[in-house]
């Protein structure tokens, strides 16, 4: 069976929410960590290196912290300057690299987990003027707003655990 593009569901974007949603969003940061860690446990080293479609368990693992280290800075950058340019980057080169090929995954886990720490304290923090602050994508040219960047990365979590655990149900990994 061919492995779904979007177990998790597709992304909705949403901008224009309150409190509640917020919090809920930033719930799911807070708990994304601990999920991808039950997601990986006990897994073996052959079967980190298993893949969901482009990419190994053991890359998507790497990936979440990549992107997620480069979206806390993004969020520091927003809320410092006014409507920075932020630096794109390509995930999938990233993904390529040695690192994120053969190395262990425990550093990965450990980075997000202190990184997510860091970034719900940070969102926690945050006023509603605050959140509508915005930076510039240089591929689109778009702005985003840290509103639509927190809705984004809430559903990256669950997408990227979400992939994970849909290829431990197929293998029969439970």
């Amino acid at each position: 069976m061919e492995a779904p593009q979007n177990p998790a569901g597709a992304f909705v974007a949403e901008e224009d929410y309150g409190p509640s949603r917020r919090a809920e969003f930033i719930a799911g940061i807070d708990k994304a960590p601990t999920a991808l860690r039950a997601a990986v446990a006990g897994l073996s080293e052959e079967q980190l290196d298993v893949r969901y479609r482009n990419w190994t368990i053991r890359q998507i693992v790497h990936h979440l912290a990549d992107s997620h280290v480069n979206s806390y800075i993004r969020f520091k950058w927003t809320l410092t300057e006014d409507q920075p340019t932020i630096k794109a980057y390509d995930e999938g080169r990233w993904a390529a690299l040695e690192d994120s090929r053969r190395g262990p995954i425990q550093p990965a886990l450990a980075l997000l987990e202190g990184l997510h720490a860091r970034w719900v304290e940070l969102l926690r923090s945050l006023t509603e003027q605050q959140f509508a602050r915005a930076f510039t994508h240089p591929e689109t040219g778009k702005s985003v707003s840290l509103n639509a960047a927190l809705c984004y990365y809430a559903w990256h979590c669950r997408h990227h655990t979400a992939q994970i655990t849909w290829l431990r149900e197929q293998h029969g990994w439970l």
